[in-house]
């Protein structure tokens, strides 16, 4: 059993959950952050820190997430657009670092408006 990453994160990515993760299971693609159900210990952690919402245990995904269990699991087990090889459980996403793609189904999602930083200037 596993934590899932749902659509609410795409083109977000606030990474606070990455932060609060006690073992570093949360890894980076271009647009979303998946979390390895191989490395992740149920702790919850992350779901309690996630500022959108975006992260439920995989029993308690909303039907029209139910899609992203599998998919997080192929951001691990798949090779991804531009790697050799898969990610598999390399032992921590902070030794890897951001992977920078994501899986087809992640990149095939619109792209989510984002709004500009509070300190951004403001057309006249």
């Amino acid at each position: 059993m596993t934590y899932v990453i749902s659509s609410a994160c795409v083109d977000v990515m606030h990474k606070s959950c990455v932060k609060v993760c006690p073992v570093d299971c949360i890894y980076e693609g271009a647009r979303a952050l998946y979390i390895n159900p191989d490395e992740c210990v149920d702790c919850g952690a992350c779901k309690l820190e996630c500022e959108v919402g975006a992260i439920d245990y995989e029993t308690d995904l909303p039907e029209d997430e139910a899609q992203h269990l599998a998919d997080n699991a192929a951001f691990f087990t798949e090779v991804l657009p531009g790697r050799a090889a898969p990610v598999g459980s390399p032992g921590g996403a902070g030794e890897l670092g951001p992977v920078g793609v994501d899986t087809p189904l992640v990149a095939a999602m619109p792209a989510r408006a984002t709004s500009a930083p509070d300190d951004a200037p403001t057309a006249p």
